[in-house]
């Protein structure tokens, strides 16, 4: 049997999973929200050590990407991934702009419950509750934060561009990693194909709204001369309309537009599950289907 699907069926599936998406509730959402913005911080920390005690910034990249697959076998939310998949659903007829955006916005909030708890945690255990300094990974992590922020400060809206566009690259490579965790229907496939963008992103030192969600709270809490407005200014707003941006314009639209929009298709969603692409397997979520959403004769088997 062929493990890997066709471009017409990842795209059939991408239209699938957005909408399913949309038609979660938010209780759902923010639960699974949580789950990845804890998962996303602590591969964050881990790659951040790697990097460190190598001295070599290419492991961390090879070894961030695997709570991002974590991320894509269970099923949670992640707000970057649903940035170019759920407007799919919304051009499709499958669902509407206003669940889109309340999806946005739950997803937003659990991401950023998740990272905020994990960056207490972690800070707990990294300075032994308070009574130790953080050690070399701490300073890694307040340079890395401020990094982020204060030094587009002095470029001014070239400084707030520059992050734009880096979130822009960043989540073109996101999204195609989530694209990629489809496009097989095997664990292992999964987990090869989502690998390789993310760790395209992450080498290159982009900017990513979640992973942002935790490393620069960390760095304040361990001292980054970093204000509120400071973080959400430079960063956190501009970065992410960047990752909106990229995901749509330069993942989701592109596939969507050449292999289905253009009438390019030549399976349809029933076929495309009888093919071995069900739904309730992407998302790990059984019988999700936005309102008004088709049935195939096999749903709910």
């Amino acid at each position: 049997m062929n493990d890997s699907l066709s471009p017409v069926e990842i795209v059939e599936a991408m239209v699938d999973l957005g909408a399913a998406k949309a038609a979660h509730r938010p209780t759902d959402l923010l639960i699974r929200g949580m789950f990845a913005g804890a998962l996303l911080a602590f591969a964050t920390s881990l790659a951040l050590q790697g990097a460190l005690q190598t001295n070599i910034p290419l492991v961390g990249a090879l070894i961030f990407p695997a709570g991002f697959a974590m991320i894509v076998v269970l099923g949670l939310e992640l707000l970057t991934g649903n940035f170019g998949l759920v407007p799919l659903a919304v051009l499709s007829g499958r669902t509407t702009a206003l669940r889109m955006l309340a999806n946005w916005i739950w997803v937003f909030a659990g991401n950023m419950l998740g990272a905020l708890i994990f960056a207490m945690l972690f800070y707990f255990v990294l300075t032994d509750a308070g009574n130790a300094g953080a050690g070399a990974l701490g300073d890694h992590i307040r340079a890395l934060a401020e990094s982020k922020t204060i030094a587009y400060e002095p470029y001014g809206y070239g400084g707030l561009a520059t992050g734009f566009v880096k979130a822009m690259l960043c989540n073109w490579m996101v999204c195609l990693g989530v694209v990629m965790g489809m496009s097989s229907r095997s664990l292992p496939g999964k987990i090869i194909g989502c690998w390789l963008p993310i760790f395209a992103f992450f080498a290159l030192g982009f900017e990513h709204c979640v992973v942002n969600m935790f490393v620069i709270p960390m760095g304040m809490i361990l001292g980054a001369k970093i204000s509120f407005a400071d973080w959400w200014y430079w960063n956190q707003i501009p970065v992410t309309l960047g990752n909106i941006a990229g995901g749509f314009l330069f993942a989701g639209l592109p596939l969507y537009w050449t292999y289905r929009w253009r009438g390019n298709t030549s399976v349809s969603t029933p076929a495309v599950r009888t093919a071995g692409v069900r739904t309730d397997r992407l998302i790990g979520f059984e019988g999700c289907r936005a309102p008004g959403a088709r049935r195939s004769p096999r749903a709910g088997q």
